[in-house]
């Protein structure tokens, strides 16, 4: 029940900052003016970016950890797992560059 709470508190803002754009987005709007969402986008994406990324980071990791005692001759394919991982943060990174540029 914890899960589908964040996700509707989630949306609940998401929903919050659309509203409150007041048609902003059928302008073009140079950066830093009033009314401008470019930054609250950028701050979104990597925001929900890094939250999913660190949770599936923890979970992998502790499940890596639990795996390496048993058999510490597969440390490659968890380094790998966390590293795609971390790819999407990175991701997130770049569409909040994009968003700004």
């Amino acid at each position: 029940m914890k899960k589908n709470d964040l996700i509707i508190g989630l949306l609940a803002i998401v929903a919050l900052i659309i509203i409150t754009a007041k048609g902003t987005f059928a302008a073009e709007i140079p950066l830093g003016e009033e009314g401008d969402m470019r930054p609250i986008g950028a701050a979104l994406a990597i925001g929900l970016a890094g939250i999913g990324s660190a949770l599936g980071m923890g979970s992998a990791g502790s499940a890596g950890i639990g795996a390496l005692v048993e058999k510490p001759e597969i440390f490659g394919k968890i380094f790998l797992f966390i590293v795609l991982i971390e790819a999407v943060a990175i991701y997130g990174l770049l569409v909040a560059i994009l968003l700004i540029f």
